[in-house]
């Protein structure tokens, strides 16, 4: 169903992608847009137990086209260098490919958005815990279940 990577010998291991994935600062959600056109937008996020978790207003571009058509791809970029002299980069990067859906069970909530807190924040943990309860009902907080992921570097 997912093609195969093209360059093989630059594929990471399953291990370094999922270090990755954890250690990134955000990903780039590609979404199907209005009138097929691509969507693609950067957010904030966690990797949690197979799931990639980020929030979301109550309205807007992203919410409509995630209600319109869940399959989403995710991408996130790593360490980079431009090699000027050998018209190259280094990179480290990871796209995943999976469907999304909108978190409504109070405790996966509750966990999703406490981990995009921890990550982001961890050092006002009391205070992010205080604007989460403040901002419950207007949050949206969905998942991408993974589905199928691949990591590729060219660092050495």
């Amino acid at each position: 169903m997912f093609r195969k990577m093209r360059r093989r010998e630059k594929q990471m291991t399953e291990n370094d992608t999922l270090k990755l994935l954890h250690r990134g600062e955000y990903g780039v959600l590609s979404l199907i847009g209005d009138d097929g056109y691509p969507y693609g937008i950067p957010v904030n996020y966690v990797y949690k137990d197979g799931f990639i978790y980020f929030h979301s207003a109550n309205e807007g571009h992203k919410t409509d086209r995630l209600k319109e058509n869940g399959k989403v791809s995710f991408c996130v970029v790593g360490d980079t260098e431009i090699l000027p002299g050998e018209f190259s980069t280094k990179y480290e990067s990871v796209i995943v490919f999976g469907k999304v859906k909108e978190v409504i069970e109070t405790n996966d909530k509750r966990t999703g958005l406490l981990s995009l807190i921890q990550k982001y924040s961890f050092e006002f943990m009391d205070k992010g815990k205080k604007y989460i309860e403040k901002d419950y009902d207007r949050a949206r907080l969905y998942k991408i279940k993974v589905e199928h992921v691949t990591g590729k570097k060219a660092i050495d």
